[in-house]
């Protein structure tokens, strides 16, 4: 009678331990600019509150008055946050501007109201790249 032993492997060998560390490394490059994306986007989301804000005392106005208000009869309150440099009305249009990030700095979100019969509609746009925008303003 012959008994044959076996060695069982134990541990990995250099080439499977290789190949986990050449799929991290290619998540890790694409996980990366995308993760990056998705943090100017969350500080685009923040101008894009400041400018909902502002656009709260515009349509105040317009359902007490009647009207869209000219840019002396509102008083907008200051949005000035890390992200947010500036929110103001034009009369025609309620603009944020955008500071702090280089990707956005100094870019806007513009809301343009139009008036349909005693309903206010807005229309988001801006500078802010596509990209960047949420979807409600693409």
């Amino acid at each position: 009678m012959h008994i044959t032993t076996r060695n069982f492997q134990k541990g990995f060998t250099l080439i499977e331990l290789m190949i986990v560390v050449a799929i991290i490394g290619i998540l890790a490059a694409v996980a990366l600019p995308a993760y990056k994306d998705y943090t100017v986007r969350a500080k685009v989301t923040e101008v894009m509150l400041a400018a909902s804000a502002g656009k709260d005392s515009v349509v105040e106005h317009f359902v007490v008055k009647g009207t869209l208000p000219t840019t002396a009869q509102i008083a907008l309150a200051t949005q000035s946050t890390k992200y947010v440099s500036s929110v103001g009305w034009s009369g025609t249009v309620l603009t944020a501007t955008a500071t702090g990030e280089t990707k956005i700095n100094g870019s806007t979100i513009t809301l343009t109201p139009s008036v349909t019969g005693d309903v206010l509609n807005w229309t988001c746009s801006g500078t802010i790249a596509a990209q960047y925008r949420p979807a409600s303003c693409k």
